[in-house]
Formats: C-alpha cells, sequence, structure tokens
C-alpha cells in the first residue's frame, strides 16, 4: 500500500511542478520542483540523451556469469562463453570486464573471439571463420593475434605491441570493460569491433561472410570468447544466448526515455488507449537495461484529455529489474496534441504526376517485388471532422501504399492515422532504353592519373519516362573501390541530385532514400576485373521525383557484376541530367 502512496505523490508533484512551470518565464519542463531524488533522475534522462561519441547500444540485457579460472590458469580453448547466435543483417553488442593476471604480461594472454558457422563446437559440419584476440602486434608474420580467414590486412588497432621474449607491458591496458560488436548489418561490410575506450580494435572486411551451413537457407552464425591466462565476468548482450540469459543481484532502475509516443491523438480517445504503443527503455544499475511496454507503465496527461491542443504526457515506472516494487519510482516525459477526430478523407485534387516509368536492366537480378514511391505533389486531401467541419489535410499527415514497379494501373490507397481511406490510381509503364553519345569520348587521362572530380563529361539529359543507356570501357588503377567510374545526377545548373560510384556507395541530396545494391563480392577480385571491364550504365527518369540508375560490368574475369540505386528522390522530372567523373581511373565511350 505504500507504493501506490509513493506513486499518487509522485504524480501530484510532477503534475503540480509541470502546471507552475508552463506558466514561467523561461521554466523548463524536465527541471520539475520536486524531491531531489526526483530531479535526479530527470537530470539522468537528460545526461543520457547527451552525445557522449560512445557506441549506442540498443537492447541490451542483462546476462551474469564467468569464463575462465580466476586464478589465470586457465590455458586456450579450455573455457568458453555461451553461444551467440547472429542472424545475417543484425547486429551482436556485448559488454564484459576482461581480467588480465597483473602479474604476467605475456601479450597473447587476454581473449580471443570465435566466429563459426551454425553448428555446437567440435559438431557434425561445424566450421570456423577464424579468431580475433584484442591484442595487437606490428608484426603480422611473428604474432599471431588473429587466424583462419579474417586477414590481418582488414584490421586496425589504437595500440600495437612489441614483445620481447612474448611479454610487453602493455598488454595490461587491455583490461576492464570491454565493448564487442559483431556487425552483419552493413550490405557489403563485415565489421567486428572490440574496445576499452582506451583501446580499440577493428576488424573490417570490406564483403559479407561466405555461408558454411549446410542449410543454404541457413545465413545464421555463431560467436563465442575464448580466454587465455585471463577471465571474463560476462555481463550484457544485446542476443539472448543459446541456453538462454543468466541473472544477478537485482537493480534499481535509474532513469527511462520513452519510445513510440504519438505526435496526435483523436479527441475522445482515452489516455491508455492513446499509449498502448509507448514503451519505455529503462536503465538500471549498473548500466543494464531493458524495454518495457505501457502495460508496466502509469501515465498521466496534463492538463487533460478532454480538450483539443498539446499536452504534457508524465510517464511513472515502479519496478525493479526482477518486477519488486521500487523504492523510487522513475519519470518520463513527452509532447503530444489532441486533435479533432477524422471522420472521413477525400482526394479534392490529383497529385500532379501520375503516370510513371520503370525500367529492369538485364542481370539485375531480385526486382520482381520492388516498388516506386508515391509522388504526393500537388495531391489535396480533404478531411471531414466529427463535427462536420471540413479541411485540408497536411499530406506529411497521411501514408501511402506502395506502387508496384510493373506494367499496368495500380491503386494508392491513402491513409489517416485512425484509419480512414482514400485512393488514387497511377499508371506505370516499361520504358525501352536509348543508345546515348558521350563527350568526350575519353575521359581521363590513359595512364589513369587524373584526380578526382577533375574531369567530367557533358550532361545528358534525360526526359520524363525516358531510360538513356551509356556503354563504355572501364580503366582503373586498381588501387582502391572507388578508383572506377562515378555518375553525377544534376540539374542543368548544375546542382546535384546525387554522386554514384561503382562500388555501392554514394552521396547527396537524394542519396539518403534510395535503395542500393551491388554484386562485387570480394573486392581484390573486383577491382582487379574492372580494369579493361565493359560497363552500361542506364538512367531512367521515373516521373515521380525520383530516378533510378543501374549498372551492368562485365568484367576481365568473364563475370558479371551488377550495381543500381533506386529512387534517388529530391529530383525535378522536368530537369534530370546525368554524367560521368572519375578518380585514378580512366572511361572510353562508344
Amino acid at each position: 500500500m505504500k507504493y501506490i502512496h509513493q506513486i499518487k505523490s509522485v504524480i501530484f508533484l510532477a503534475v503540480m511542478g509541470l502546471l507552475t512551470l508552463t506558466g514561467c518565464e523561461g521554466g523548463d519542463l524536465y527541471n520539475v520542483n520536486a524531491p531531489d531524488w526526483i530531479s535526479q533522475k530527470i537530470d539522468s534522462i537528460n545526461k543520457s540523451k547527451q552525445n557522449t561519441g560512445e557506441e549506442v547500444l540498443v537492447g541490451m540485457q542483462e546476462d551474469v556469469y564467468s569464463i575462465g579460472a580466476k586464478d589465470f590458469t586457465s590455458g586456450f580453448w579450455q573455457q568458453f562463453s555461451k553461444y551467440y547466435v547472429i542472424p545475417e543483417n543484425t547486429k551482436w553488442n556485448a559488454v564484459f570486464n576482461l581480467n588480465l593476471n597483473p602479474n604476467d604480461n605475456t601479450y597473447y594472454k587476454n581473449f580471443a573471439l570465435i566466429i563459426t558457422n551454425d553448428v555446437d563446437r567440435g559438431g557434425t559440419g561445424y566450421s570456423e571463420y577464424g579468431a580475433i584476440r584484442f591484442d595487437a602486434t606490428g608484426d603480422s608474420a611473428k604474432f599471431n593475434s588473429q587466424w583462419g580467414g579474417l586477414y590481418f590486412k582488414y584490421t586496425k588497432s589504437t595500440l600495437l605491441l612489441s614483445p620481447v621474449d612474448n611479454k610487453d607491458e602493455k598488454v595490461q591496458q587491455l583490461g576492464g570493460k570491454i565493448t564487442l560488436t559483431v556487425d552483419r548489418s552493413r550490405p557489403d561490410t563485415f565489421l567486428v569491433k572490440m574496445t576499452n575506450g582506451a583501446v580499440t580494435k577493428t576488424f573490417t572486411q570490406p564483403y559479407k561472410l561466405a555461408n558454411r551451413n549446410a542449410d543454404a537457407s541457413n545465413h545464421n552464425i555463431r560467436c563465442f570468447l575464448c580466454p587465455e591466462g585471463s577471465y571474463i565476468d560476462f555481463l550484457q548482450t544485446n542476443v539472448v544466448p543459446i541456453g538462454g540469459l543468466t541473472s544477478a543481484k537485482d537493480k534499481a532502475p535509474l532513469s527511462m526515455t520513452l519510445q513510440n509516443v504519438p505526435d496526435e491523438v483523436d479527441e475522445g480517445t482515452t489516455l491508455n488507449a492513446a499509449m498502448a504503443n509507448v514503451s519505455a527503455t529503462v536503465t538500471y544499475e549498473e548500466g543494464v537495461t531493458k524495454v518495457v511496454p505501457a502495460s508496466e507503465l502509469y501515465f498521466s496527461a496534463i492538463p487533460d484529455m478532454t480538450t483539443v491542443g498539446e499536452k504534457q504526457l508524465v510517464a511513472i515506472y515502479n519496478k525493479t529489474l526482477k518486477g519488486e516494487n521500487a523504492a523510487r519510482p522513475i519519470v518520463a516525459n513527452a509532447k503530444f496534441n489532441v486533435v479533432e477526430k477524422v471522420n472521413a478523407i477525400t482526394v479534392t485534387r490529383q497529385p500532379t504526376r501520375t503516370h510513371y516509368y520503370f525500367y529492369n536492366a538485364p542481370d539485375i537480378s531480385g526486382l520482381a517485388t520492388r516498388t516506386l514511391a508515391f509522388d504526393k505533389t500537388g495531391l489535396e486531401v480533404t478531411a471531414t471532422y466529427g463535427n462536420g467541419r471540413t479541411a485540408v489535410m497536411a499530406n506529411d499527415k497521411l501514408t501511402f501504399s506502395a506502387i508496384p514497379a510493373k506494367v499496368g494501373n495500380h491503386t494508392v490507397t491513402i491513409k489517416t492515422g485512425n484509419g480512414k481511406t482514400a485512393t488514387v490510381v497511377i499508371r506505370v509503364s516499361a520504358t525501352t532504353p536509348t543508345a546515348t553519345a558521350i563527350t568526350p569520348a575519353v575521359l581521363g587521362a590513359t595512364d589513369n592519373s587524373s584526380a578526382w572530380w577533375s574531369v567530367h563529361t557533358d550532361k545528358v539529359n534525360v526526359g520524363v519516362g525516358q531510360t538513356r543507356m551509356a556503354t563504355f570501357t572501364n580503366h582503373s588503377s586498381k588501387a582502391n573501390n572507388w578508383n572506377n567510374f562515378v555518375i553525377v545526377l544534376r540539374a542543368s545548373d548544375n546542382s546535384e541530385y546525387a554522386v554514384l560510384r561503382s562500388d555501392n556507395y554514394g552521396w547527396g541530396n537524394g542519396y539518403a532514400a534510395c535503395a542500393h545494391e551491388g554484386t562485387q563480392g570480394d573486392w581484390t577480385t573486383w577491382r582487379a576485373a574492372m580494369d579493361g571491364a565493359r560497363v552500361t550504365v542506364y538512367v531512367t527518369n521515373v516521373n515521380n521525383g525520383t530516378a533510378d540508375v543501374q549498372a551492368v560490368m562485365r568484367g576481365t574475369d568473364g563475370k558479371t557484376y551488377t550495381q543500381y540505386y533506386f529512387g534517388v528522390n529530391t529530383v525535378n522530372p522536368a530537369d534530370l541530367n546525368f554524367g560521368f567523373t572519375i578518380d585514378s581511373c580512366h572511361l572510353v565511350f562508344n
């Protein structure tokens, strides 16, 4: 019963403080005039929002256990952590304390990360990609700090050891709290990072791991840790290991941040219904975090939910990590608006452009399910509210269904936040590419010495619904991935929509929204094959404010490589042009 009274007191103090501050000059919602512990908790929320420069760990859960003998006698391949399974396109983060023997400076006595296929260690079909230890030296031939198929050339460390008789006192700098990242989320990179804040070692492989599982549909890998002459106190993980998490002592909540707070709530909606999808990331003692649902939070709206206008949301949580009543509840705040309820919507003005175009280049696979973005330019949607009032809605308050890149008429569903719908029809046509003469016929010095952005071809206009095609031979210095052709999309005044390289990378106002993927694979092999490769580039004006760019590269190794950038936006359909530039390469156009 005492906790119920305490929560009521917290709500009363938070409400009174918020109401007082909103009427005071310079009032700050987060400095509630409440007991010290509330101010401290809210201050901790503010501090948690500040950018510390450290990697932000998401979804961390407590996993507390030890690996290795605490008298430092564990030899290599004697003690192992749990298995952590990492699916493709995901990331594993782990936090643990590495305890080194203060009386032994043997450079390899720290820990190794072992990366394998999705099979138990030593089981049938078990295969290792390799191992990476935390130490690093300047002589990879003599001092082996990683092995298997994980090559030294992709490794960097801020601390290079120079062991004499296998000893280096600097190895002690590797101890302490380690944050480990195994990142499979990048389309063309496999990344491992281990850091204790003072020392950081990274392994950045410029291509994805090959699948070593017998089941070709299973793209999972496993990771586990192996100490040597040290021991590990494991603390946190964002991946639940095989066998489950290990809990430790209970922990008090310190702060929380709210997610999925709606910007707008329909008039007449109850507070609990409005916040049903809200969750909170709660930080407990020792930095352990957990996401809790709305059902475990207490909500209050200031001043109330009965009138239209801006509201202050107060959320209170009063549970420990193990679900016991906390001695001191924590508070978080957010803003939202109560708005008139929409009863119906009608399209009162059609969008400016209702005919889109696409082209699927030969040799590029996986395009059957691709979609085209809906262009809202010129669209006017009028809402009818509960009291009979009508008004034009802002388009950013609406959602729009995707349009398949297939020939025909397609219905786009326009939807409000409360599910009211209207439709428009978009016609989609396939284009036929038109061969384009590019000038000059040779771009860049033929010894590949021309610097980045030093020369450009003339601009080629791409009209609405057109696909322009350019064919050339690419010659490269082969020094880096980017020493090959570069495509520039721009307007007539030379303002850029996007700069798109041949190695699945780009930039510019329209680049961030595009979907892009390449089949280059191993970069070393691809770079060699691009010196003399025959390339065809296709640029399509989709007429929805976007452009598509596709490249088919037939390498000197007899293989065909592809690259696409679909949906480069911020494009003016009436003013789309493209051209080429180079960087330590040269292009010979047909």
